[in-house]
């Protein structure tokens, strides 16, 4: 017999895992970019390569996220990663686009998006299958 409570109990516990997951996964990206933003300062690495790093930055930041916040979970691991690069990308979307004034959607956008939420499935399924 299934034991609603329980249930509900497991599904707030994951929720909150997924939100930390995403919170995690935004701190690394900060660090990530801070640590290129002063290597793009003191050395002749060009400019060029702003986009390809953001997207590596960002897909590295929230498959460390996706496989912490799902590593202490039993089931539906691609889920919740999933919600992490959801959540994730869906938060720093909203302050670039504050931050620019600038709230369109194009090819680097929907790229950083499936990328989000790819990167999210793969670390969840890492974090669940992890012993």
């Amino acid at each position: 017999m299934i034991n609603v409570s329980e249930n509900i109990s497991e599904n707030g516990n994951n929720i909150k895992k997924v939100i930390k997951g995403s919170a995690f996964s935004i701190i690394i990206t900060l660090i990530g970019l801070l640590v290129y933003s002063i290597i793009l300062s003191y050395t002749s690495v060009s400019e060029s390569t702003i986009p390809t790093i953001v997207i590596i930055i960002t897909a590295i930041s929230i498959l460390i996220g996706s496989t912490i916040s799902t590593s202490n979970i039993k089931k539906n691991g691609i889920i919740n990663g999933m919600f992490v690069g959801l959540i994730y990308i869906a938060i720093i979307y909203l302050l670039s686009s504050i931050v620019t004034g600038n709230f369109l959607l194009n090819i680097t956008s929907i790229i950083m998006i499936i990328t989000s939420v790819l990167t999210g499935a793969l670390g969840g399924i890492i974090g669940v299958n992890k012993k």
